[in-house]
């Protein structure tokens, strides 16, 4: 006999994206923070390749050069940022993922999944720019602020307020492939589990099962999502550190093989850990609160499935 819980809220309501949101803040601000020595070794890497050639190499260098504190320089602009970032792509992914849904119903479910995240990172990533453009310069200029309380008033001081959106559009360069394919993936990915490994409905599942479900799936989308979206992510770098004026002159000076290849060991183990542990929290989260676990078909998605 199933288990009745009891649930704060019904799916789809105005609290149930209220915890989507929440849920998105707190799981991505704190695994970001978490990874920041690997996210100031990464963005060193791309700015400086031959200073910086390996992951090895790079920390030693930080830490002889810069002291251990430099492994967590940025740290704010991680967790508060990418917090920010986290909350608006989830929960607006749930919204839209709703919205389109009941609107699009002749349309596959992988057109819905695309639409959903690509719609969310938009408004993500114009939330995240200002907190970036103070990440990236504090981790790779030691002298320009410690951080977001004395980075932001002299960016606007000497940039104004186009400096805190110059790299908005690289951002989305990097975050939109990304983010379609990491929930996209994601999806599919825990369909295929239940479907084809598991044999069963989540619904009939274990709340353990169901999360470690959500781990498998969330690795893979991470790493997939990690190789798609690394070129904007070295061209992001090479704008905020004035090693290019602009998105040509950035691929110009890197090179096209650069582009997919620089920083990117590091990035894949950055990236896939953070999305599995994002995932992991936020379903917990929302399990936590009496809500089923993400991906896979729910009732939105069962007529737009037929057409798939």
């Amino acid at each position: 006999m199933k288990r009745l819980e009891r649930r704060f809220c019904e799916e789809f309501s105005p609290g149930y994206y209220g915890i989507c949101t929440v849920g998105g803040m707190l799981s991505a601000g704190t695994t970001h923070l978490f990874v920041t020595p690997l996210d100031v070794l990464k963005v060193n890497m791309q700015v400086n390749p031959i200073k910086y050639s390996s992951i090895s190499s790079g920390f030693s260098a930080l830490w002889r050069e810069q002291g251990p504190s430099s492994l967590w320089r940025g740290w704010s602009g991680k967790f508060f940022g990418y917090g920010v970032q986290g909350g608006c792509r989830f929960g607006l992914y749930e919204y839209f993922k709703g919205l389109y849904s009941n609107v699009l119903v002749d349309q596959n479910k992988t057109f819905i999944f695309f639409l959903s995240s690509a719609s969310a990172q938009v408004f993500a990533d114009v939330a995240l720019c200002p907190f970036e453009a103070i990440k990236v310069r504090v981790q790779t200029q030691p002298t320009f602020a410690k951080g977001l309380v004395d980075g932001f008033p002299k960016l606007y001081k000497t940039e104004g307020l186009t400096g805190f959106y110059k790299g908005l559009c690289p951002l989305w360069g990097r975050n939109l492939p990304f983010s379609v394919i990491m929930f996209s993936t994601f999806e599919h990915s825990v369909d295929f589990i239940y479907r084809s490994i598991i044999k069963q409905r989540k619904e009939d599942c274990s709340r353990a099962q169901q999360l470690g479900v959500t781990c498998l799936a969330g690795y893979a989308a991470g790493a997939v999502g990690a190789v798609v979206s690394n070129p904007a992510d070295v061209i992001v770098s090479s704008i905020y550190n004035k090693k290019a004026d602009n998105v040509l002159q950035a691929v110009k000076k890197i090179g096209l093989v650069n582009l997919f290849t620089r920083s990117l060991p590091v990035r894949i183990t950055l990236v896939g850990p953070v999305v599995t542990m994002q995932w992991f929290f936020y379903d917990t989260i929302k399990v936590l609160c009496g809500l089923p676990t993400s991906g896979g078909l729910n009732r939105q998605l069962q007529q737009a499935d037929l057409s798939s």
